[in-house]
């Protein structure tokens, strides 16, 4: 006899949304907790079973009007957690948008998925509407790609071979998002075609374990043997590539025992982006100078260099370097790329997160490094302290004097007040505001730098502070820069997680991505402060060659790109808290006092 509410549930269910439930339910028991969804008709289904799994309190559900903006702030969670955020959007020009985030994924090692709506195979290449080829799109940077057939069957209890196919592509999915075998993490990209209905009623069997739905009994042994019914030819292959990104993107096989690094040749540990604190502890270890990007996560301990860049270009310091150990992508300086392309210099580069570096064509790419027994080179490591303290900038603010302050004499009192309004009434330069930033920010908060001239200046002045560190460095472009820092701030203030997080960007980089201001009256607010050194334009292109080759009307038409933007309506029209400062007092009052929600602090600054 038929179960009337199975045949009634027949009427309103929908392939696409079984198949979507069966996809995702597998994904959030693999560990997805996070979901970014871009509205579209084709990618109706997932949106709701997403929805649904968020008023479970199995996922945390973000929903963005722009694709562009969706796909960075999963890059942003994938960054702060480890573990990949699902995208999700329709077809057409949504998918296109994604690719400048799956290119960052590729080149920093965050892990992503990206789950595409599409038409069925037989509108493609036709003129449909919303149609394009799909498939193979991020094929150069991804570690995982399938255009998966089209869902036919309504599954009934879950263990319908559509559903079983669709947990098993999950769990290839997140393992090479998570850099199964010798693949680094990375992007993954299922394409997924629908057929009306786009949307149906949700499974009963949504969010019960695999292993717990009914399975079909085993035919009897002693039984006479059954004809396999034929297979329906699914419509739509189930194409399956990815990781088509170059032999010089694939590391080789790892190795089982670490690369061991003899005593006695001169050497340098140069930590770039990402590189975290494996870097101070080898520099430790081994007993040698320690040069960090500001974006690395290693900038601290006893053995960091400051002003490292004039130091590389010293010939009694970096003119005498024979090696060097790289872990990370340093990508801030040209001292540290021409020293990594010298074919004279030994550079052994530490496999982590997106490309092998090997930009001299003779560095050795090792998984694992240990450090011989021996002596260290205290006299090579106490000539780059002796030069790193002498290069050392002391940003600390003048203290009052007190003395003055306090005397009995008129003139000496008045002159000691005048001197502390001087300093309280200083305009803020570029060096004070990274110092600001800098020095409200501690380990439970997380600091974003946009690829700006902002974090050049960082680089070059900054002391040591173990603080958590982000930067999109693998491309190094300005796009997408709030975007990731909300899916920073998101996810590292998840549950009870402290602390803000703060990002010191340019003002281009800000317009260039306007539209992740935007925010769900319904979602939470996460603590965020955008403090941006607004000077007008690009004036990172001021200390380039091209400022001595351009005239000032075509340098300033197509390279510094003046504006008029007011950030402050701009701010307020997205709903977020506005502040406008000119002094070191104004900034560390507001970069210090209690965040609720999502602030933009505005520092003008001379070009």
């Amino acid at each position: 006899m038929t179960d009337p509410h199975s045949a009634e549930r027949a009427i309103d269910a929908a392939p696409a949304t079984d198949a979507a439930s069966a996809l995702l339910f597998r994904l959030v028991e693999l560990g997805v907790r996070h979901v970014v969804v871009s509205p579209g008709s084709r990618s109706q289904a997932l949106a709701l079973v997403a929805a649904e799994f968020e008023h479970r309190g199995a996922v945390r559900l973000h929903v963005r009007l722009d694709e562009r903006v969706a796909g960075f702030t999963a890059l942003g969670i994938g960054r702060e957690t480890g573990m990949p955020a699902v995208v999700v959007c329709t077809s057409g020009t949504a998918v296109a948008n994604l690719l400048p985030a799956a290119l960052e994924a590729h080149h920093a090692g965050v892990p992503l998925l990206l789950l595409t709506a599409d038409r069925p195979p037989e509108l493609r290449g036709v003129g449909a509407n919303q149609t394009t080829r799909q498939p193979g799109m991020f094929a150069p940077t991804v570690r995982f790609e399938a255009d998966l057939p089209v869902p036919e069957a309504v599954d009934a209890d879950g263990t319908h071979e559509q559903s079983v196919m669709l947990r098993a592509v999950a769990e290839s999915a997140v393992a090479a998002a998570l850099g199964e075998g010798t693949w680094s993490p990375g992007p993954v990209h299922l394409n997924l075609p629908y057929r009306e209905p786009l949307a149906g009623v949700l499974p009963s069997w949504l969010g019960v374990p695999a292993a717990e739905l009914r399975t079909a009994a085993d035919p009897d042994p002693d039984g006479p043997p059954v004809d396999a019914e034929p297979e329906e030819e699914a419509s739509g292959a189930l194409y399956q590539g990815g990781g088509g990104i170059g032999e010089s993107d694939v590391p080789t096989e790892p190795e089982d025992a670490p690369y061991v690094l003899e005593r006695g040749p001169r050497t340098i540990v140069l930590a770039g982006a990402d590189a975290g604190t494996d870097a101070e502890e080898l520099a430790h270890v081994g007993g040698w100078p320690l040069i960090a990007e500001i974006v690395s996560g290693a900038r601290f301990g006893r053995q960091l260099v400051h002003g490292y860049r004039a130091l590389l270009r010293d010939p009694e310091l970096g003119g005498r370097i024979e090696r060097a150990i790289v872990l990370g992508h340093p990508t801030l300086s040209r001292e540290a790329a021409r020293l990594l392309s010298d074919p004279d210099i030994e550079v052994i580069a530490v496999r982590g997160p997106g490309e092998p570096l090997n930009l001299n064509g003779t560095s050795i790419a090792v998984d694992r490094i240990a450090v011989a027994t021996g002596d260290p080179d205290r006299a090579w490591l106490g000539e780059w302290m002796l030069a790193s303290r002498a290069a050392a900038v002391d940003l600390t603010p003048p203290a009052p004097d007190a003395d003055g302050l306090s005397s009995a004499e008129p003139a000496e009192r008045l002159g000691a007040i005048a001197a502390e309004l001087q300093v309280i009434r200083a305009p803020l330069d570029r060096t004070a505001l990274v110092d600001a930033v800098w020095r409200a920010t501690w380990p439970h908060d997380r600091l974003v730098f946009g690829s700006s001239r902002l974090v050049r200046v960082a680089d070059e002045v900054l002391p040591g502070k173990k603080v958590p560190v982000h930067s999109n460095r693998g491309l190094a472009g300005i796009d997408g820069t709030i975007a990731t820092a909300t899916g920073i701030a998101l996810a590292s203030q998840a549950g009870s997680g402290a602390g803000v997080t703060r990002v010191l960007l340019g003002d281009l980089a800000v317009l260039h991505d306007v539209g992740a201001l935007l925010l769900p009256p319904h979602e939470d607010e996460p603590r965020i402060q955008l403090i941006v050194g607004n000077d007008g334009g690009g004036t990172i292109f001021d200390g380039l060659e091209v400022a001595g080759v351009a005239g000032a009307e075509a340098m300033d038409r197509v390279l510094y790109t003046p504006h008029t933007v007011r950030l402050e309506q701009l701010a307020l029209a997205y709903g977020w808290e506005y502040r406008r400062v000119t002094t070191r007092s104004a900034l560390d009052q507001a970069l210090t006092s209690p965040v609720g929600g999502r602030q933009l602090i505005e520092v003008p600054l001379e070009r």
